[in-house]
């Protein structure tokens, strides 16, 4: 049986997905001006022990608060899905942003498309086609254009490499996430926050020891802030506005989008040069996306036949 068509996004979808796209592509930036202040896993820490607070608050003032076994029965789901859609991948954003730039990042994240084909595929989840196989060719086509002779020389290459773990553990966690369709949108996103907030502490507090680190000074503070209320909290109520307007198919269409974001707002704020190379990635990376979504292949096709 085929699956139903997302019809095409509406002006007011688009608007949102722009909108989106900016919260989402400065996270990278606020990774960036994190990377010389704060650890790896105290700025992850951060940023979901902030976000949770405004995440719960936002559930209980829509009522979206599950009345019924939801919650207990799929506690270990959301906590598997908090693993591998917050702790690992932004672990491994925030240390990969040490060494590469925040478009760079931007860039090779936005692969996680091409890593969810595959990862669905590999576990039997959803069939290989010929397109999705084409599109994540051209995808790690991108990501090599990208990286280019710089993977054999240590450096920004294991940066870029730590970016491309995270966009695997984002493709794992969207198959993981079917396990998750009883849990309303919001509540599922209040619960892996809150769940990442708990599994971050002790581990952040053995290895961070954040207590001997120095005072955070007031630019330190707005980027945690930025990570945690912008580019977290406020990000997932746009996320699920265009859910319920345009349907997950049209959402995603986001990632085409944030990588744009991110190489532009790394160059406005933090100064990054855009090398040539990235765009020609990009381009491979944006056909690659394409290729998997099929859609604009079928619009194509709909006049012929």
């Amino acid at each position: 049986m085929d699956r139903p068509k997302s019809a095409p996004p509406s002006t007011e979808a688009w608007l949102l997905l722009f909108a989106l796209s900016l919260p989402w592509g400065g996270s990278f930036v606020f990774f960036r001006l994190l990377a010389g202040s704060l650890p790896a896993l105290t700025t992850v820490w951060s940023r979901v022990a902030l976000a949770t607070p405004v995440l719960l608050l936002l559930l209980h003032l829509r009522g979206g608060w599950t009345r019924g076994p939801a919650w207990k029965d799929q506690a270990r789901d959301i906590a598997v899905m908090a693993v591998l859609n917050n702790v690992v991948p932004f672990t491994l954003l925030a240390w990969g942003e040490t060494r590469v730039t925040a478009g760079l990042a931007s860039v090779l994240n936005a692969t996680t498309p091409a890593f969810g084909v595959l990862v669905a595929a590999l576990f039997g989840a959803e069939a290989l086609s010929r397109g999705r196989l084409l599109g994540c060719a051209l995808a790690f086509g991108g990501v090599v254009t990208l990286i280019g002779p710089s993977v054999l020389a240590g450096g920004d290459a294991l940066g870029g490499l730590a970016c491309l773990g995270a966009a695997c553990s984002y493709g794992f966690a969207a198959l993981w996430g079917r396990r998750l369709r009883g849990v309303p949108p919001l509540a599922a996103a209040a619960g892996q926050c809150l769940a990442s907030t708990l599994l971050l502490l002790p581990v952040m507090a053995l290895v961070d020891r954040p207590w001997a680190l120095p005072m955070p000074d007031p630019g330190t503070w707005g980027a945690i802030l930025g990570l945690a209320w912008v580019s977290t909290a406020f990000a997932y109520v746009i996320f699920f506005r265009i859910v319920v307007i345009a349907g997950p198919q049209n959402a995603m269409l986001v990632t085409f989008l944030t990588p744009v974001t991110g190489l532009l707002l790394g160059a406005l704020f933090l100064g990054e040069t855009v090398a040539p190379r990235m765009f020609a990635g990009l381009l491979l990376i944006a056909a690659g996306l394409a290729a998997i979504d099929g859609r604009l292949a079928a619009r194509r096709l709909r006049p012929a036949r």
